[in-house]
């Protein structure tokens, strides 16, 4: 038992760098998951009588890639300079994230009948393990994807 112990300890001094970065971006990930659903439950609140509620997931995803981009910038990968295009690169990574959110949304809506911001919990959900890859190694990673 004692041997698994160790091992165990050794395999965290190992990946310790990134287990903490793990563990900064699910406390920037849940405080941005609260930020959106707050953005998009006061939108919605505000402005469902007049505008379609998918159509409230663009002013809302605005604001929380904007919140994200803060947070995971200089909290989780901590990176220096290369703002615009790490923020660019950032909307690259939730792009394909907004477009699962608006089929999961219209799915679980239109067509499941849940209430959208309930809806909007469960896409930030399914989302967050795709969108930490694509952070990591896309957005805040040192990788040139336009390089040919």
């Amino acid at each position: 038992m004692h041997a698994i112990g160790v091992q165990l300890v050794e395999k965290y001094k190992k990946h310790d760098k990134e287990i903490r970065r793990m563990m900064r971006y699910m406390l920037i990930g849940g405080w941005n998951t609260l930020f959106g659903i707050g953005a998009y439950a006061i939108l919605y609140k505000l402005l469902h009588a007049r505008v379609n509620y998918l159509l409230l997931l663009i002013p809302a995803n605005i604001l929380a890639i904007t919140n994200a981009y803060l947070g995971y910038k200089f909290v989780v990968f901590r990176t220096k300079g290369n703002y615009l295009k790490e923020y660019f690169r950032c909307y690259l990574v939730y792009s394909g994230s907004a477009v699962l959110g608006f089929v999961l949304m219209y799915l679980l809506v239109s067509l499941l009948g849940l209430y959208p911001i309930l809806a909007q919990c469960l896409c930030i959900v399914i989302a967050t393990p795709f969108n930490y890859l694509g952070h990591r190694h896309l957005s805040f990673g040192n990788k040139n994807i336009f390089k040919a």
